[in-house]
C-alpha cells in the first residue's frame, strides 16, 4: 500500500531500504529518545529491516519509507505494528533523520497513516515515547492523541530502565 500525500510519498519498506536508515540508526542524537542506541553495525540494521518485511508478510504491521515527492530523498520511516484484527487496534511509529526534524514531515506522514488505520477497519492506536521526548509527544497531540498513562521504567537501556509516555487515539 503506497500512500500518498502533499509532500511526500510513503512505499512499503524493502529490505534494501536498511542501507538508507543506516545514517539514521547510527546516529545518536536520532536514537536518543528510542529503545536501543545508536547502532554502528549496518549488517544489524538489515536483519531487523529483515524482520519488519516478515512482519508485513504475516499481516502484522505495516512499514513504510518515507521520501519527498520533490526528489525523491529518504527523510524516514513510519509504521502501523502489533496490529490486533480482532480487537481492531495497533501501535503506530515513525522515525526521521535530522535533516528532516522540525519541517512538519512526520505529521504529514502520520495523518496519512492514521487514515490508512482507519480505512482499513482500526479503530484505536496507541503509540509510546521515552519520556523527554517532547517533539513526539507535541506531535501524537497534534494528531489527536491523549496521554493515557506512565510506563515505568519500561524500557532497559544502557543498563538504566527508562520511563515511557503511553498515548492512544479512538478513531
Amino acid at each position: 500500500m503506497i500512500l500518498e500525500t502533499e509532500r511526500l510519498s510513503l512505499r512499503p519498506l524493502e529490505v534494501s531500504d536498511a542501507a538508507l536508515l543506516f545514517p539514521m540508526m547510527s546516529d545518536a542524537e536520532v536514537m536518543a529518545h528510542w529503545d536501543v542506541p545508536e547502532i554502528d553495525d549496518p549488517d544489524l540494521i538489515a536483519a531487523i529491516v529483515a524482520g519488519q518485511v516478515e512482519d508485513m508478510a504475516a499481516g502484522r504491521a505495516v512499514y513504510w519509507a518515507m521520501r519527498a515527492l520533490d526528489g525523491e530523498e529518504f527523510l524516514g520511516i513510519c509504521d502501523l505494528s502489533d496490529i490486533d484484527r480482532w480487537h481492531k487496534r495497533a501501535e503506530v511509529g515513525f522515525m526521521l533523520g535530522r535533516g528532516a526534524w522540525g519541517q512538519g514531515y512526520g505529521l504529514e506522514a502520520m495523518r496519512a497513516v492514521i487514515a490508512h488505520a482507519a480505512s482499513s477497519g482500526i479503530r484505536r492506536l496507541t503509540a509510546r515515547t521515552h519520556l523527554g521526548n517532547r517533539r513526539s509527544d507535541a506531535l501524537l497531540e497534534k494528531l489527536g492523541f491523549t496521554e493515557e498513562g506512565l510506563l515505568r521504567g519500561h524500557v532497559l537501556r544502557d543498563g538504566d530502565r527508562r520511563d515511557c509516555r503511553l498515548f492512544g487515539l479512538l478513531l
